[in-house]
């Protein structure tokens, strides 16, 4: 089981967050301009400036060159260049001039749904462009999101406009595959292609529920697992620090349960199930559950990992430094300090 979550911004939240999305307008924007090139006639060697068709669609949507420049922000003169620059590229008419504005020709007549149609598609390629760019996917291990979940609240008000994808599970993301942008780990991160950030320690130390500790008690040496229930970890996690310390005290044990992710092994040894090793941060506050071992057994590092090629936005930014400043104010607690 996964445990993903997902937290958007509420003020603005993100009306498309796939690429799946990103590439079907895409193709519709460039349709769009398929359609525009077939129709408009321009002469052979003349250059056809796009932005002119801008200047063209106000004109011919507001009627005159006097409200076109106003709705633009320009001079009435420069709509008229414009107008110009694109009919001379084109070697056709689009506009007739008048004391009462503008009307327009057949070819411009024709040429104006496909401008408007254009117009509109950039406007949504943009808006499109600016929602992943506002889009910011965080994999954590399994059970970190309850270390960041309660304290989105600051980076929503510190970065207005941004969803954050947060989700958690053992499943490694693959960061070159493009899966997410950020990801904490675990493990010391060896591809040259990513960026690995140390943000602390990670503390484990064994638990047990109280329930069942009235039933068998530990043993003098709390890490002799010996005849004792234990909560263990898959086998596709053997090469983790903490399964690699756990799975040689298995020996005399009943291995009563092996789970992939942190909640359930959590939920295990919250039902009386057995023994289990367990991160500090997720266990030390649960009064159901006894800290066997004052020392922490096991610590390792954790890192914060990005693609190294990929362009730190100023909302990528913003997530860095959230994880960096909620991983720092929860260090002791993440390390397993008493």
């Amino acid at each position: 089981m996964v445990d993903a979550t997902t937290v958007c911004e509420p003020v603005s939240r993100i009306a498309v967050s796939s690429r799946t999305a990103l590439k079907s307008r895409d193709r519709q924007l460039c349709a769009n301009l398929h359609r525009l090139g077939r129709l408009l006639v321009v002469a052979s060697g003349s250059d056809l400036d796009w932005n002119d068709l801008r200047y063209f669609l106000s004109a011919a949507q507001h009627g005159s060159l006097a409200a076109a420049a106003r709705a633009m922000g320009a001079t009435h003169t420069t709509i008229g260049r414009r107008l110009s620059a694109l009919e001379r590229a084109l070697g056709a008419p689009l506009v007739v001039r008048g004391p009462e504005g503008l009307r327009l020709t057949l070819i411009g007549e024709k040429l104006l749904p496909l401008a408007a149609e254009l117009a509109e598609g950039v406007e949504r390629a943009r808006a499109v462009v600016a929602a992943e760019k506002a889009r910011v996917r965080l994999a954590v291990p399994s059970g970190f999101s309850r270390l960041f979940a309660p304290e989105l609240g600051r980076l929503a008000r510190s970065m207005p406009g941004l969803a954050l994808e947060l989700s958690s599970g053992a499943r490694p993301v693959d960061l070159a595959r493009g899966e997410a942008e950020l990801a904490v780990r675990g493990v010391a991160v060896t591809d040259a292609d990513l960026v690995a950030r140390k943000l602390c320690r990670l503390g484990w130390s064994v638990y047990a529920a109280r329930s069942y500790l009235a039933k068998r008690p530990p043993n003098d040496d709390p890490t002799d697992f010996s005849g004792h229930a234990i909560v263990g970890f898959d086998r596709s996690l053997a090469r983790g620090h903490a399964a690699q310390w756990l799975e040689p005290r298995c020996r005399g044990a009943q291995v009563v349960m092996r789970s992939r992710e942190m909640i359930d092994l959590l939920a295990a040894a919250q039902s009386g199930a057995g023994l289990a090793l367990l991160p500090c941060f997720l266990a030390d506050g649960d009064p159901s559950l006894v800290r066997l071992t004052a020392q922490v057994v096991v610590s390792h590092d954790l890192w914060l990992a990005y693609r190294r090629e990929l362009r730190l936005s100023k909302e990528l930014r913003a997530v860095i430094r959230f994880v960096v400043e909620v991983v720092a104010e929860s260090a002791s607690q993440l390390a397993g300090a008493d």
